[in-house]
């Protein structure tokens, strides 16, 4: 199966470091590509980073602040250079849609290879066409945050499905093509009977990626960051400078490991550093104290996504 990761382009928040540039994280996923905010300097990121601009099958900007949009009309260019004529879905919050509007037209040409989704609320994001608008198979959701403007994140959930029983198969005697008959179908007829889907097989559930950047706690982190699998949680602030967290519409590296933890997510991956941390090893420890599974991100670094439960 290919790859469940998540590429890291870009870990700063509004400054970008020597070390770290600004926001921007490509999600691989069974062969298509998810890019959330491509920020400054993405297109080169991606270039590091072993990313072509053609694994780019869904753009998704969390809020309209220029350390998270500002690279999408070079990604587009890139795309119109390397021959790309397949227009992908752009989605961000609805009341972002003028500064949108003027990034696509920076991008001249190349902005007609973006088809403009805006969200209101909480919900699947529908496609160009209307219909639910997938990466890979796994469903597109939005849901509102709590930010300086408006803003939202973005969950990707897999549907749940059901896992094949080998030792189940073969004593019912279904072997070959007819198992993905069966699967297809949800029963077969064999000799002696009829087998049905829920003899041989067992519930699978579907696996879910969240992203919850640029927000103060808010209800909604929790709702996105629910049962994830794998969390990417910006972590902008250190215990030390937590009384500029709210006041700035952000969360502290603690308060996103309690999110991760208070939302039953497993994984988490910090992200969105101020570059008043050079070392971010402290907001890891911080992070580390209410959640026991959390790493820092690095720039150009790729965190699978983790095996099913």
């Amino acid at each position: 199966m290919p790859a469940r990761e998540l590429v890291v382009l870009g870990t700063s928040s509004a400054v970008p470091t020597r070390t770290r540039g600004h926001s921007g994280h490509l999600l691989r996923w069974d062969g298509e590509g998810l890019l959330v905010d491509p920020g400054e300097g993405t297109q080169r990121q991606m270039l590091l980073a072993g990313v072509s601009a053609s694994d780019v099958d869904v753009i998704a900007l969390t809020h309209e602040h220029g350390d998270h949009v500002l690279g999408l009309p070079g990604v587009l260019q890139r795309r119109a250079m390397d021959g790309a004529t397949t227009p992908v879905p752009l989605v961000f919050p609805a009341p972002a849609a003028p500064l949108v509007a003027h990034l696509l037209g920076a991008a001249a040409h190349a902005g007609a290879l973006a088809v403009p989704c805006p969200v209101d609320g909480d919900g699947p994001v529908r496609g160009p066409d209307g219909s639910l608008l997938r990466v890979g198979g796994a469903v597109l959701h939005a849901v509102a945050l709590d930010h300086r403007v408006p803003a939202c994140g973005y969950r990707l959930v897999e549907p749940d499905g059901r896992r094949m029983l080998p030792a189940a198969l073969a004593d019912r005697g279904v072997t070959g093509p007819a198992v993905g008959a069966l699967q297809r179908e949800g029963r077969l007829e064999v000799p002696g009977g009829v087998v049905h889907l829920e003899d041989v097989s067992a519930p699978r559930r579907g696996q879910v990626v969240a992203v919850v950047e640029d927000t103060r706690w808010c209800e909604g982190a929790l709702r996105a960051a629910a049962g994830a699998d794998l969390l990417l949680c910006e972590a902008t602030f250190a215990d030390a400078e937590e009384h500029l967290a709210a006041p700035y519409g952000h969360l502290t590296a603690r308060q996103a490991g309690r999110l991760a933890r208070e939302a039953g997510a497993r994984r988490l991956v910090l992200t969105h550093f101020s570059s008043r941390y050079p070392d971010v090893g402290p907001l890891l420890a911080q992070a580390r104290e209410e959640h026991d599974d959390v790493v820092a991100a690095a720039d150009l670094e790729r965190h699978p996504v983790p095996p099913r439960r």
